[in-house]
């Protein structure tokens, strides 16, 4: 058992009181540029830029920028000339990547079973998303979709498809203007977090670390999701490859605590404290109702509509109770 700094817990219940105050708006354009010298060069440490997106959140039109220092796509410590040649290479390599791809498809269609049903997943994902505006206006292109995910199945092999990816791409898409953009973007936020979202890499590692947080934080209900409740955590499962983004009413949502997450504030891993907050929204009634795992299953999947501060602020309050306690090594491993 190890004790945490005091300093983490009360860094962490201050900022979830920020969020929820909302004591200072959403960082805009004009305070984004502040943040860099003439040179664009950073003036800011980049910790106070990370604090302060915790606490305050990105204005829309700074978005697209701020993600590409958040994934790692731009260096934090990179002019602006420098990011300049770094964009005109990745969109040179995404380039020859595509090329590449063509060169080889013939030979991955007639020799490689796994690449045609890959691409037969995709195409069926893709065609179920509804790519219009209540107005009617097209809002994704859906070639271009699919054209990004095979090309992503092919290059990263530490990835494979899977169902969600299609709505991940999505996202990326809606931020940003270029194909070599969102190709990028999405492979540098899969690695900026650890591959968590994959079922082959994280999502497993996830599912167990939420099952000691419970244990660890809560035993009462530990104890009823082992036993009545048996199966409720392994079955949550998608919350973690969607990045919960059925839990939210808004795309806007949804980036706000993405974005959250690439920060790495307060704490790596920050997924699974969103989780654990909110499983809390229904312990209570798992409890007195002693719900079986199918009914706290269902009652988790009819948490929608919610509000990306006030999850984030939740979640930022249960690291701040958990950093008090002795806690175990393995989670302190896990989070720090």
């Amino acid at each position: 058992m190890t004790t945490l700094s005091p300093e983490n817990s009360l860094s962490a219940r201050r900022s979830a009181s920020f969020i929820l105050v909302k004591r200072k708006p959403p960082i805009d354009k004009t305070e984004w540029e502040s943040f860099f010298d003439d040179n664009g060069y950073l003036a800011k440490s980049r910790d106070f830029i990370c604090v302060s997106i915790l606490e305050r959140g990105l204005h829309p039109f700074v978005r697209t920028e701020a993600w590409k220092f958040l994934t790692g796509y731009y260096s934090w410590q990179s002019s602006q000339d420098e990011r300049l040649t770094v964009d005109s290479k990745r969109r040179k390599n995404f380039e020859g990547l595509c090329h590449m791809y063509e060169k080889i498809r013939p030979l991955l269609e007639n020799m490689h079973r796994n690449f045609n049903e890959t691409r037969n997943n995709i195409a069926y994902d893709i065609q179920r998303l509804y790519d219009k505006d209540p107005l009617g206006n097209i809002l994704i292109n859906k070639k271009k979709l699919e054209k990004i995910l095979l090309l992503s199945y092919v290059c990263n092999t530490q990835a494979e498809y899977q169902h969600g990816f299609h709505e991940m791409v999505l996202l990326f898409q809606l931020m940003v203007e270029h194909d070599h953009e969102v190709f990028w973007l999405f492979q540098f936020f899969l690695q900026k977090t650890e591959h968590s979202c994959v079922i082959n890499i994280g999502v497993s590692k996830n599912l167990d670390m939420l099952n000691r947080l419970i244990s660890f934080l809560d035993p009462l209900f530990a104890e009823h999701l082992k036993g009545k409740g048996a199966g409720t955590v392994q079955s949550l499962f998608p919350w973690f490859c969607f990045y919960f983004q059925s839990a939210f009413k808004s795309f806007d949502d949804v980036w706000r605590l993405w974005e959250v997450l690439l920060t790495g504030k307060p704490c790596r891993n920050f997924q699974v404290l969103v989780a654990y907050s909110l499983l809390q929204m229904v312990r209570q009634q798992a409890l007195m109702e002693s719900m079986s795992g199918d009914a706290i299953l269902l009652a988790c999947n009819k948490l929608i509509d919610l509000d990306a501060d006030q999850l984030i602020s939740s979640s930022c309050m249960v690291y701040a109770e958990l950093v008090q306690k002795e806690v175990p090594q393995v989670l302190k491993d896990f989070f720090l």
